[in-house]
């Protein structure tokens, strides 16, 4: 390249670096700082802050403080005392409020404090000492009801947020994830736990486990603490909804739960029992035990038969078998299929009321 070429490949890029400085101050001078600022600060922060406080302000409103009195009998004049403080959900606008039984169970009166400042004297409905479940009643006017959705089950790795009242503090947000669900064993056999890390302390009982769309998902209900009261790692337990809801509206209809009852006790199938009943598999509940005035008892179900189907369905587990037979109605016909020395046969059972449970 000789002198003049080089001379004109200069000019040239100079003449171009020019007009892009031009280009460039003409849009700063046309484009408000703002948008510019907005632009940058978008691209160095991923596109999106992150915020739960849409899904606050959905359901918040709807989770209230709940005040359980009790009034001292050797000397009511005198003073009441608290005996329970906790949370509840309103679930619809004829003011219908879950919680858990255990914060109520002692109350004497129960009075209901929204977060918009009313405060209201609550009568029981029904309460369920086996799930720990309450159903309370409030009237008033254009009362904040939280969204639910009965079809959309949590996941395990789902982020939620926990609603509540603990300590008295006012109202609160804790925030974690699923960690597991059908953590059940932790109660009486009946309930299926959702297991988070979100911090449940006490006053939160009662409250709201809701997803991050604002929906409930859950009812808090308890809280393990691993190294005593100051320990930081806690795992905390809520009431699906879906269980909640079927037992808030057999509480609303009958004021009680209403059980049905075989009269047996069962455990699961393992190798070693398979093969000396000779069964096909390991699915079906093992009976080990039968109450002899019992429903089981006068169908001729026996110790070491082996149930594979409750009214045509098949019973993989222990579990599933009691739910079925809790949510049977009393006095319903069913016909079991069971497996006895090695021979497949049906019986029919007439289910029975199941006792109440002390509390």
């Amino acid at each position: 390249m000789n002198f003049k070429d080089t001379c004109i490949y200069i000019v040239k890029a100079a003449v171009f670096g020019l007009i892009m400085a031009a280009v460039f101050l003409v849009i700063t001078s046309v484009l408000p700082n703002n948008a510019l600022n907005s632009g940058l600060s978008t691209v160095h922060s991923g596109g999106s802050e992150l915020s739960f406080a849409k899904a606050v302000r959905r359901a918040a409103p709807a989770v209230a403080n709940i005040y359980s009195l009790s009034i001292d009998q050797r000397n009511p004049l005198n003073s009441s005392s608290l005996q329970g403080l906790g949370s509840g959900v309103i679930m619809s606008k004829d003011g219908y409020v879950l919680t858990n039984y255990h914060v109520i169970k002692k109350a004497d009166e129960i009075v209901i404090a929204l977060q918009d400042g009313r405060k209201f004297t609550a009568e029981v409905v029904g309460s369920d000492p086996v799930t720990d479940l309450a159903v309370l009643k409030i009237e008033g006017d254009n009362l904040p009801v939280v969204p639910f959705n009965l079809y959309n089950p949590a996941q395990v790795g789902d982020v939620v947020l926990a609603i509540g009242n603990p300590y008295n503090i006012g109202q609160t947000i804790t925030q974690g994830i699923i960690s597991a669900t059908g953590r059940n064993g932790l109660s009486s056999g009946y309930l299926d736990f959702l297991q988070t890390d979100a911090a449940i302390n006490a006053g939160n009982s009662g409250g709201a486990l809701i997803d991050t769309s604002g929906e409930l998902i859950g009812i808090n209900t308890a809280a393990f603490q691993v190294g005593g009261d100051n320990g930081g790692n806690g795992i905390s337990f809520a009431i699906p909804i879906k269980l909640a809801h079927s037992i808030m509206d057999k509480l609303i209809k009958h004021g009680r739960v209403i059980r049905g009852a075989l009269g047996i006790s069962g455990e699961p199938l393992n190798p070693v029992v398979a093969q000396i009943l000779n069964l096909p598999d390991l699915k079906g509940v093992l009976v080990t035990g039968i109450d002899p005035d019992g429903p089981a008892a006068r169908a001729r179900l026996a110790p070491r038969d082996v149930i594979t189907q409750y009214n045509e369905e098949d019973v993989p587990g222990v579990e599933m078998l009691l739910d079925r037979i809790a949510e049977t109605t009393p006095g319903t016909k069913v016909n079991m299929t069971i497996i006895r020395e090695g021979k497949k046969q049906t019986l029919p059972v007439i289910i029975a009321e199941k006792a109440d449970e002390p509390e």
